[in-house]
């Protein structure tokens, strides 16, 4: 019996096996728990084949999977219709999405950011924490948790993060609003701050080796993170463990965000 034995819930942010999404599911897996997936939508089926790989190496040889622009309330709505058309409930959801365009993602040109670019990267990277919130509400009668992945840049000022520094300090915010409307439906939301993972989103933004080297040498723990730190402590969220856990952020960054100078 694991921590999560019986429990079920959807994982949105599985982009290959490099990716935080990736070993969330694997330690939530590993903990017993039944994970359903979703992954980006192209007409040539790229994304769709690169999902099934990385769950496929999860074991999982034939998963729970369907398309989903998550900045589309229509693709969102057939997502969440499908999960309470196949099961009636779901117990968590994982949200590990996030999108700002990379030109905008430079040491030094903030300031050049464009209110197309600045309005995209927090529909995608913050809202859709709040449009998954509202579809995962009727499928959480005996309520659930709802965790969301950010970043130390939302909090304090990361070269080259930019701007999706501001969109994670509104993905935080947002879901401290859920926790405080959402406690009294028994459903608990929070965030796990990571340090910083070779993902894919990651590659984007500039500065990312001088990142992994000043966390290496400036954290307390003198390293860097395993993508599986951030999935156990997702098990923990997600668990009865955390029965009276809700609206915190909580770091896994070897200790990286106490320190000043």
């Amino acid at each position: 019996m694991g921590l999560l034995t019986g429990k079920r819930g959807v994982v949105f942010g599985v982009a290959n096996d490099h990716s935080y999404a990736w070993f969330i599911s694997k330690q939530l897996l590993g903990a017993g728990a039944q994970c359903l997936f979703t992954h980006l939508p192209d007409p040539a089926g790229k994304m769709e084949r690169r999902c099934r790989s990385a769950l496929n190496e999860l074991g999982i040889p034939d998963p729970w999977l369907m398309p989903c622009d998550a900045s589309s309330d229509a693709s969102l709505d057939a997502v969440f219709a499908k999960l309470q058309a196949d099961f009636g409930s779901v117990d968590f959801v994982v949200h590990s999405i996030a999108f700002a365009d990379r030109q905008f993602l430079q040491v030094g040109n903030f300031h050049t950011t464009t209110r197309q670019a600045w309005a995209q990267a927090l529909d995608i990277s913050a809202y859709t924490l709040l449009a998954m919130a509202q579809r995962a509400i009727p499928l959480m009668p005996n309520g659930g948790s709802i965790i969301a992945m950010t970043y130390y840049g939302g909090e304090k000022v990361i070269p080259g993060y930019n701007l999706m520094g501001i969109a994670k300090a509104a993905l935080e915010h947002t879901a401290r609003y859920l926790a405080a409307e959402l406690g009294e439906k028994k459903i608990r939301v929070n965030t796990i701050s990571g340090g910083p993972l070779r993902t894919l989103a990651a590659s984007a933004v500039g500065g990312i080796s001088q990142m992994f080297e000043h966390q290496q040498r400036k954290a307390p723990l003198r390293r860097n993170i395993d993508g599986e730190e951030v999935g156990n402590t997702a098990v923990y969220l997600l668990s009865d463990l955390a029965s009276a856990v809700t609206g915190e952020n909580v770091h896994v960054d070897a200790g990286f965000s106490i320190v000043g100078l």
